[in-house]
């Protein structure tokens, strides 16, 4: 109930702001270029609020469906017109100002995005420093040449202060199945060879694969809790002891057993424990937990509330002056709409699954999330939906913006309109495409919601 006073209100205000300012776009344009608009809605259904303007009486509503929303303009397609109107009407105007008109709408879904990282940016991001801890050795990250404390400073030349950072940084290259070199503190340079990874291995799988681990301090992981009939209490372990390795490996820090667990669902293990100054070697055969369709180890072991936190030392912070942090700005926006095309690409050629695609309920409750988390997470959020709305509008499929666009652009080059029946054929292959993306991306979310 808790989340769901925080999660309900951040989807509706995330969705309000952002179908605003797209819509905006496409209402600004209009009236600037002479087209007299008739409505503007944030939402779609019966309204629950609405007032008419001064200029032209427009009509301006929210509605009770906010999924969406739509700039209504005077068309002689969708009515009758005044005579002495109909040089206001959209479809009177020529294919250049209707294709300014249309394209603005996901314009300045951009324009938000570059604002939002903008002030991101200015009142900086704080994240674990890309200092390494202990590295697998079956890890891309092993094989390049990074070692137990090096410090990662940029990636392809971009400078990453932070562990997600260098992980945003690595998806693109990822993705595309290029080397990426990354620059580290002492002045050496090592290559991933994504060159070389199979390219049916998942974009998700990445954090499996490089598995970058930051240097925590050492700690003396000691077992508060022990869950009733859990693995940990079927083998013996009690509050109060010392997890010294398991199968002979150290264990420094919490995070290293949480780390060892969660990758060995239903193995076998022996935990070296400290009690009561006497050494014992316990067997342990790691139970497993279903989460997001994906399966984790357990034992069934709690910390010390007390020891949760980690040392100031360990953090860096992201920031920029409000002059520099607009070229920043500029390249987020860019750099992530173009991976967003890249991982759609994907999807479409079945290079990535579509278990990728979500929908409003993950929305929400990432918007939840990125709430809690603090205002630069949420500016960040809003970030990445606006200029995926752009994006995604740009795509040309008629229904959307995209579908317009490109029949405007063949407009341009044939020097007619696209005629009607073609229209409408497109029309209908636009409404099949988004009830099937709109079904893909529900079922993704009630899946992720049931597990």
């Amino acid at each position: 109930m808790d989340n769901l006073v925080v999660i309900l209100p951040a989807f509706i205000f995330t969705i309000a702001l952002l179908v605003a300012i797209h819509e905006y776009g496409h209402f600004w344009v209009a009236r600037k270029l002479g087209v007299k608009v008739l409505r503007f809605s944030i939402g779609f259904g019966k309204p629950l609020f609405s007032f008419r303007g001064k200029q032209d009486n427009t009509e301006y509503v929210i509605a009770s469906i906010p999924l969406g929303g739509y700039v209504k303009m005077l068309d002689e397609r969708e009515g009758d017109v005044a005579e002495e109107e109909r040089h206001r009407a959209f479809n009177q105007k020529s294919v250049y100002t209707r294709f300014a008109i249309v394209f603005a709408g996901p314009f300045v879904n951009f324009i938000f995005a570059i604002f939002a990282f903008w002030l991101m940016f200015v009142i900086g991001v704080e994240g674990i420093k890309p200092i390494m801890g202990k590295l697998d050795s079956n890890s891309i990250a092993w094989e390049s040449g990074l070692r137990n404390g090096d410090h990662i400073v940029s990636v392809d030349g971009f400078e990453t202060p932070t562990m997600s950072s260098v992980y945003e940084q690595l998806l693109g290259a990822f993705i595309d199945r290029q080397p990426a070199k990354l620059k580290l503190s002492d002045q050496r340079n090592i290559t991933f060879r994504f060159d070389e990874v199979d390219k049916d291995v998942e974009p998700s799988k990445l954090h499996e694969l490089i598995a970058l681990t930051p240097q925590y301090p050492v700690e003396r992981v000691i077992i508060d809790k022990v869950t009733p009939d859990s693995p940990a209490s079927a083998a013996g372990i009690q509050a109060g002891d010392h997890i010294v390795a398991i199968n002979g490996q150290k264990i420094e820090h919490w995070r290293e057993l949480v780390h060892f667990v969660i990758d060995k669902p239903g193995q076998r293990v022996i935990i070296d424990i400290a009690r009561d100054g006497l050494m014992l070697e316990l067997p342990v055969t790691i139970g497993s937990v279903d989460q997001k369709g994906q399966t984790f180890g357990r034992i069934g072991v709690a910390r010390p509330e007390a020891t949760s936190s980690l040392p100031e030392s360990m953090f860096a912070t992201h920031q920029y002056g409000i002059f520099a942090a607009i070229p920043r700005g500029i390249e987020k926006t860019w750099n992530l709409s173009v991976l967003t095309l890249k991982m759609l690409g994907k999807i479409v050629v079945g290079e990535a699954s579509i278990k990728n695609i979500s929908g409003p309920i993950t929305i929400a409750e990432v918007a939840g999330h990125s709430v809690k988390m603090g205002v630069e997470s949420f500016l960040r959020f809003l970030a990445i939906v606006s200029l995926s709305l752009g994006v995604i509008n740009l795509l040309p499929i008629p229904m959307l913006d995209g579908g317009h666009l490109l029949f405007y652009l063949v407009e341009m080059i044939k020097g007619s309109p696209v005629s009607e029946a073609v229209q409408e054929i497109g029309l209908k292959i636009g409404v099949t495409l988004l009830v099937m993306l709109m079904s893909v991306a529900l079922f993704n979310d009630f899946t992720r919601l049931l597990n």
